[in-house]
């Protein structure tokens, strides 16, 4: 068994392959090795072309995605389609609205949970047991750059209108995969 230590992104990559070989997975492991890599641009601005980069497919158990945030850019709300959602903060922050999941049928505003506002190198968990979220970038004149796992990985998932709770299925699409 390794080291849960990452000093550059290819160790951490490396370091999650090996975890995710086994059949169960720690989210505390994974938790802690997201946590113990320090954040160095010179290991991930080649995938900070645009918005969704793939960056690794983890042995089919994983993606590894490089999401970079614009300034006041966020995501619409949604689920995470049964998967574990890891996120590190490798560039300015990102706030996290956590929502209930929408009571039925009923037309009604969805309601919010709680808040968390995210730093560089800290560590995100949720999965849909939790409820829902959106991502934000509040900074109106600085980017933000995050790592996101989804284990395991998926193409489809809903988001949600927060003021009806209606929800729709969509795809899940990357700008580049692995750096290309």
């Amino acid at each position: 068994m390794g080291e849960d230590f990452a000093t550059d992104l290819d160790g951490l990559i490396q370091q999650l392959r090996r975890i995710f070989d086994e059949d169960q997975v720690d989210v505390d492991q994974v938790i802690k090795l997201l946590g113990s890599y320090k954040s160095n641009p010179e290991d991930w601005m080649k995938f900070t072309k645009y918005t969704r980069n793939l960056v690794d497919r983890g042995n089919g158990k994983y993606n590894l995605m490089m999401l970079c945030w614009g300034e006041g850019q966020g995501s619409g709300i949604h689920d995470h389609a049964n998967s574990h959602c890891f996120v590190k903060m490798l560039d300015g922050g990102l706030k996290e609205v956590m929502l209930e999941w929408p009571e039925g049928e009923i037309e009604q505003p969805m309601t919010v949970k709680d808040v968390n506002i995210y730093k560089k190198d800290q560590v995100a968990y949720i999965n849909d047991s939790m409820g829902l979220h959106r991502m934000e970038n509040e900074s109106h004149s600085k980017h933000a750059v995050s790592l996101h796992l989804y284990c395991p990985p998926f193409g489809e998932c809903y988001n949600f209108d927060e003021r009806t709770g209606h929800k729709r299925k969509c795809c899940v699409v990357f700008h580049s995969c692995h750096d290309k």
